[in-house]
């Protein structure tokens, strides 16, 4: 299919949230629970797999106190509440400004909605982030629709939660991009019939990636 084609055909855009528009490093948050007591911990979450108590948390089916139970009953004694959720939110980085700019742009021009597999400890993290730096108190101006695994009862990469989102905003997968920088979501979606794209960080960032594919 030529560029145009792809471009012509294209009427829906579902973007990611974490390491797509908000910078975030896993590797901060393992290092801050290695310092309070669990060695192991990339054993228990990572980017690319999660134990079934975090896989829970993400879908909503446990709430943030059972959470921190569990994370401080293996944690030493000593260990306050809120280190665990400061060490939590570790990973959470900066969300450029001219992100912000661009999700406006393309607005204009494509059905954009957000997904992304998140908790309620996060989105109370990233909507404090968002007011104190950006002035604003959501990113649901941005978008179309905000979706969240924590409200779904499902996450990412079941195909389920994309033909879910598709269904819910009157989407053709067909006619739909995803950008996900998790590779395992971009399998996901593709099962679901979208048009999915990797988009490797260390490479370039959403607005390069969104900009060549649509030019």
């Amino acid at each position: 299919m030529s560029s145009f084609f792809y471009i012509m055909e294209t009427k829906n855009i579902i973007l990611d949230l974490g390491g797509v528009i908000l910078n975030i490093d896993y590797n901060k948050t393992i290092e801050a629970f290695k310092k309070l007591g669990i060695k192991n911990f990339q054993e228990l979450y990572t980017q690319a797999q999660q134990s079934e108590v975090f896989d829970a948390f993400e879908k909503g089916l446990i709430s943030a106190d059972e959470f921190l139970d569990f994370l401080k009953n293996i944690l030493p004694s000593t260990v306050e509440r809120n280190q665990i959720i400061d060490a939590w939110n570790m990973m959470l980085l900066d969300l450029p400004k001219e992100r912000l700019t661009f999700l406006t742009t393309l607005k204009q021009n494509y059905n954009l909605v957000l997904l992304s597999n998140t908790n309620t400890i996060h989105l109370d993290h990233f909507a404090k982030e968002l007011k104190a730096k950006h002035q604003i108190d959501s990113l649901d101006s941005f978008f179309k629709k905000t979706y969240f695994s924590c409200n779904m009862g499902m996450r990412k990469p079941d195909q389920e939660i994309f033909k879910e989102v598709c269904k819910d905003s009157n989407f053709n997968p067909s006619e739909t991009i995803f950008i996900d920088d998790s590779i395992q979501h971009v399998e996901g979606a593709k099962e679901a019939g979208i048009k999915a794209h990797h988009l490797n960080t260390e490479d370039l960032d959403i607005i390069q990636l969104l900009n060549s594919l649509l030019a």
